[in-house]
């Protein structure tokens, strides 16, 4: 249940990350409010996967899903550039994840 939790955190964390770029600096209402739930919900998933994996398991994955999540959405929905480099490190950021994963013991 603790790896479920922490997908759902660090997708949660894509979509607040993404979110923040909507807010204007926070300037505007309801894109502030649901990139603040979704900072809050994420923390919150991730503490709670974080009672049964070790922290550096859960952490490295939950950033490692929301940075490599982020800069796909970027790429993909927001007209980021879309480098070979570019590609190839979120590649390896899905990689390290999937090493946590395998090497965590849970």
């Amino acid at each position: 249940m603790a790896w479920v939790l922490i997908v759902i955190a660090g997708l949660l964390e894509v979509a607040w990350s993404i979110g923040m770029k909507f807010t204007e600096g926070f300037t505007r209402l309801w894109p502030s409010v649901f990139t603040g739930a979704g900072i809050v919900a994420s923390m919150l998933l991730l503490s709670y996967a974080a009672k049964s994996l070790p922290i550096g398991t859960a952490y490295g994955v939950w950033v490692g899903i929301g940075a490599a999540g982020a800069a796909i959405v970027g790429m993909l929905a927001l007209g980021e550039p879309a480098t070979v480099s570019r590609v190839f490190f979120i590649v390896l950021l899905l990689v390290a994840i999937i090493g946590l994963k395998a090497t965590s013991g849970h």
